[in-house]
């Protein structure tokens, strides 16, 4: 009888009389260890195949979440926050490919309203060989922010492959660099340079302004008021003029054709600034960019002259036809002039920050502006120190 049952219920075992039901043959020892063995190499094999299949599964970062993060304490019946995943990378280092790059940089939400608490943050993106010698001063220019903690800020640099910065943790710049390739002044590779910047700038949801600067910029006001100028903007400030002569739709390439005729071409200012929407459209472009790519070589320079017409075309009211970064060409050439020591005092930047000639004539948000230009280039390595003296009375920062 089974113990705990009735014994009518005794009676009957899985539908049949237990009396007529055999115990089944104990398997030999020889036989069994065999199979156990079998069983737990089985099973070890077959988790190891588990763990390489089923590990880093975003090696590529394709597709993913911005940043990966340690799982958050559970809230609002187990749901993790969404600003988990929409949090910056530490690092702006990753292993993507450009195709891949490109390709996570051109998501965007169909919904426009963040269900989230949203700051937005300027993306400084800086395109240089290598060094950063004026690094001492943007440093002091980002202070302003508050420090990297206040989230108003970003920083970008895309040098040249193999160069390995080296800045302390507490800088703007560490862990700032972005996988790179060569880019050849001239040569469609350096907006190439450019768009990768972008898209790297894109992969952080909270960066909504994007500056392209240089080794050889500065800032000529303090981080509170380029901020407020950059984010309020209801404009992008990118430059574009049609220019009929031998500098500008004398460049013009045949096989720009039928996507840009001759009457479209224009010309602008390599060193712009856009907001989120403009610059996922600029870096998923498959229209117009393939074919500057391609065609758009010297006498045709692919950055300057790509973002003014495609933007031209596809959103002429959502650019300010004008830059926010100062440059001297009046020493005519290919280059604007590169300013040293001995011309950085006073009385020149005074001339770059007050209302006047240097400033120019411009409008912000439809009203004229006093103030036109928020950067200045090409200034030397050795301007540093005056420029360090000089940037608390004159610039208003340091």
């Amino acid at each position: 009888m089974l113990i705990g049952m009735p014994q009518a219920a005794a009676a009957v075992v899985h539908g049949k009389d237990p009396s007529t039901v055999r115990p089944a043959a104990a398997l030999p020892l020889k036989l069994l260890r065999p199979l156990l063995l079998v069983a737990v190499l089985g099973t070890g094999f077959l988790a190891a195949v588990a763990l390489l299949v089923g590990g880093p599964a975003y090696s590529s970062a394709l597709p993913r979440p911005p940043v990966a993060l340690p799982p958050a304490p559970p809230s609002g019946g187990g749901k993790q926050p969404l600003e988990r995943w929409a949090r910056a990378p530490a690092s702006a280092w990753h292993n993507m490919t450009d195709d891949e790059l490109l390709w996570a940089a051109s998501w965007r939400p169909s919904v426009r309203r963040y269900p989230y608490r949203r700051t937005p943050k300027v993306a400084f993106m800086f395109l240089t060989r290598g060094p950063l010698p004026l690094a001492p001063l943007w440093e002091r220019f980002f202070a302003g922010a508050g420090g990297g903690d206040a989230g108003l800020f970003s920083v970008y640099v895309h040098a040249t492959p193999g160069y390995r910065p080296d800045f302390a943790p507490a800088s703007a710049f560490y862990r700032r660099q972005v996988p790179s390739q060569v880019a050849e002044w001239g040569e469609p590779s350096m907006f190439d340079a450019e768009r990768r910047l972008l898209a790297n700038a894109l992969l952080d949801p909270g960066n909504e302004r994007f500056v392209l600067l240089s080794e050889s910029c500065v800032p000529l006001y303090g981080f509170p008021a380029v901020y407020s100028y950059l984010t309020r903007s209801r404009e992008s400030f990118v430059g574009a003029f049609d220019d009929p002569g031998p500098g500008g739709r004398g460049r013009y390439q045949g096989g720009l054709a039928p996507e840009v005729v001759r009457e479209q071409f224009r010309k602008g200012a390599q060193w712009f600034e856009l907001e989120r929407a403009l610059a996922v459209d600029v870096v998923a472009d498959g229209r117009y960019y393939p074919k500057f790519r391609e065609h758009c070589r010297p006498p045709c320079y692919a950055d300057e002259h790509y973002l003014p017409t495609a933007l031209s075309i596809l959103a002429p009211a959502r650019i300010a036809n004008r830059s926010v970064t100062w440059v001297d060409w009046s020493r005519g050439g290919a280059h604007p002039a590169t300013f040293g020591e001995a011309d950085v005092g006073e009385a020149f930047l005074r001339r770059l920050t007050a209302p006047g000639k240097d400033q120019g004539n411009c409008t912000y948000n439809g009203q004229p502006a006093q103030v036109c230009f928020l950067f200045a280039r090409k200034l030397a390595p050795g301007t540093l120190q005056p420029l360090l003296r000089l940037a608390p009375k004159l610039l208003g920062y340091g």
